[in-house]
């Protein structure tokens, strides 16, 4: 695909203007990127407790992010995200992978632009993937990019393609009871995120903002941050069919009487830092043909979840 081809397949909406990152005064300048050698991770899925084993390989330019269950492919894509209680999922004909979002978001932050995406677990009758929880965060992932490294993507004949991005020219925003995201334009990304749990002391109301977001940042401040949840919470969720690989290697756990289970925190707002982790990941999922997926602009979240996080995603494609 040429620069110019791949330019044109992108699709805006209302808030969106589409810009090729080389030929702007705005423009950060890069070509599209992909790691330079197999990356290969082992381990159990936070929600499912099956072990899996995913292989992340070098791709092609303009190929994007995708998952490979063979003979299945599901793109790293927000038409494939399928609402699913804690975690995001991929869904494509009858394949379902869960928790993408951690190492999508390593991803995201570490440019790597385009990557094939092999899952496989012990059963390959099984076609419900979950990608590896690990200890909670996405240094697994960030750590793995960083020791293999990363090398300009190509086409067949050697062509490299610019990186594009989307800038975000009007405000535009999502919501759901008192929890919202929004986006207002920003010549950089910027990131404001709030979580409330006022019941539970330990956490109370954080906030914690990103003025400048590189892989540097990302990956000494945010990468580090682990998922988190409320220990009277636990029962419930493991009767819903969730967690049943948690536990306190792989998860913060606070209660609302005793405060932290497992301590120390990486960070004293810890719990803030992983909902970026987060978006960052849940927000990949607007990259197109190798793109950045994260939107320029100055994201403001307060209250989110990976449902909402989807749904800010769908309205930027103006899917909502």
């Amino acid at each position: 695909m040429t620069v110019s081809s791949a330019f044109n397949a992108f699709k805006s909406s209302k808030s969106v203007v589409w810009k090729s990152v080389n030929t702007l005064s705005v423009s950060t300048g890069r070509l599209q990127q992909t790691i330079a050698g197999c990356i290969e991770r082992k381990g159990k899925g936070l929600h499912s407790g099956k072990v899996s084993t995913v292989k992340l390989w070098p791709e092609l330019v303009s190929k994007g992010r995708y998952f490979d269950f063979q003979p299945n492919v599901i793109r790293a894509s927000i038409e494939f995200a399928e609402e699913s209680p804690l975690c995001t999922t991929l869904c494509k004909d009858g394949v379902k992978i869960r928790t993408v979002e951690h190492l999508l978001s390593a991803l995201e932050a570490m440019e790597v632009d385009n990557c094939r995406i092999e899952i496989k677990n012990s059963d390959p009758e099984d076609f419900d993937l979950e990608v590896p929880i690990f200890d909670g965060s996405a240094s697994e992932w960030v750590e793995a990019i960083e020791l293999v490294g990363l090398k300009e993507a190509t086409d067949h004949c050697g062509n490299c393609c610019e990186k594009m991005a989307a800038y975000v020219n009007e405000p535009v925003h999502v919501w759901r009871n008192d929890s919202f995201v929004a986006a207002f334009p920003s010549p950089e990304i910027r990131i404001t995120y709030g979580i409330d749990f006022r019941q539970v002391q330990a956490i109370g109301c954080q906030w914690f903002s990103v003025t400048s977001l590189d892989n540097s940042f990302y990956s000494k401040h945010i990468a580090l941050s682990r998922t988190f949840c409320i220990y009277e919470e636990v029962e419930r969720m493991r009767n819903a069919g969730l967690i049943k690989g948690g536990g306190l290697e792989n998860a913060l756990v606070c209660s609302a009487s005793k405060g932290w289970l497992n301590p120390p925190l990486r960070f004293p707002d810890e719990p803030c830092r992983h909902k970026v982790l987060d978006l960052i990941g849940d927000a990949s999922l607007f990259a197109r043909f190798g793109s950045q997926g994260f939107p320029v602009a100055h994201i403001v979240a307060y209250k989110g979840s990976h449902a909402l996080h989807s749904d800010f995603v769908r309205r930027l494609s103006g899917i909502i």
